[in-house]
């Protein structure tokens, strides 16, 4: 019986070489699964590329999304596409050879499941942060069940699927794009699922660190509401996540950046695509414990 063949898209800035070696070499170790890799060069030409992977050099940097979406347009392109993309963050590791195998189990498991993600916690494989589980209840990250949104870095995703939805928002450059694709994947009658039982590892860093985090965050923000949902609701969630923006800038700073990118936004809301879910995916979203104001 063949093994399941998965296409693995992994980003570099070739900026952390020691993370990015233990990543493809964790990656290589995986077993039950026949892999094809393509390290995708964001404005520069990969330094580390396993042998027979697709190397790819970026002109520039186009950012997360539009990089992962070349990299997964390439290997569809090297003969017949794989059933299954995994999206693979350059510091993020395999602590056991066959967590993409399982994965695939997962999906094979909740054939209504577009996506399966696994819990990310930090190097001691028991610290996961609340931004790292996609549920709004974040109490039991050791919890599986269905989900709305992604972790973008470490995913499973059913090709079938990631085509129809238009792939990653190439726009967005960072941060947001995995909700906006959880959203897209919804409306075409798909869920999530995050197999709690099968853990990655990443780095416990801060988004903080990124000097766009705020702009570009909220700017992404107003674009995932005009990109996906019905018009009756896009005030709302703008109300909902301007307010929640507000009270963190009392506590940690950045409301003028978060103003910056909600301005950002809203002048180039148009230049997005707009499908509007459809209000069934809206109350299948609600069921699912996230409406799609939150």
């Amino acid at each position: 019986m063949p093994l399941p063949c998965v296409d693995v898209v992994l980003l570099t800035l070739n900026d952390r070489p020691a993370e990015e070696a233990a990543a493809q070499a964790t990656l290589l170790a995986q077993t039950g699964v026949d892999l094809r890799i393509c390290v995708v060069g964001n404005g520069c030409t990969p330094a580390i590329v396993p042998t027979a992977a697709r190397a790819l050099t970026l002109p520039e940097n186009l950012g997360i999304p539009a990089g992962r979406n070349v990299g997964a347009h390439a290997l569809a392109q090297d003969g017949r596409p794989a059933e299954y993309l995994f999206f693979l963050d350059n510091d993020a590791t395999f602590p056991r050879p066959d967590i993409l195998a399982r994965l695939v189990a997962e999906a094979e498991q909740h054939p209504r499941a577009a996506y399966v993600q696994p819990r990310l916690t930090g190097p001691d494989d028991t610290t996961t942060p609340r931004r790292w589980i996609p549920r709004l209840r974040s109490g039991h990250p050791e919890r599986p069940g269905t989900i709305t949104t992604m972790t973008e870095g470490v995913v499973l995703i059913r090709r079938t699927a990631f085509d129809p939805a238009g792939g990653w928002a190439d726009a967005f450059f960072l941060y947001h794009e995995g909700l906006d694709l959880a959203q897209r994947l919804w409306d075409q009658g798909h869920t999530g699922w995050y197999a709690a039982g099968i853990r990655m590892h990443h780095p416990l860093t801060q988004p903080t660190r990124h000097a766009l985090f705020r702009r570009l965050a909220a700017r992404n923000r107003v674009w995932v509401a005009y990109r996906n949902l019905p018009a009756p609701l896009i005030p709302a969630y703008l109300f909902v996540w301007t307010t929640a923006t507000a009270l963190r800038a009392v506590r940690g700073g950045g409301a003028q950046e978060s103003l910056r990118g909600f301005r950002e936004g809203w002048a180039g809301r148009r230049r997005q695509e707009r499908r509007p879910m459809k209000w069934r995916t809206v109350l299948r979203l609600t069921a699912a414990g996230r409406p799609p104001l939150v």
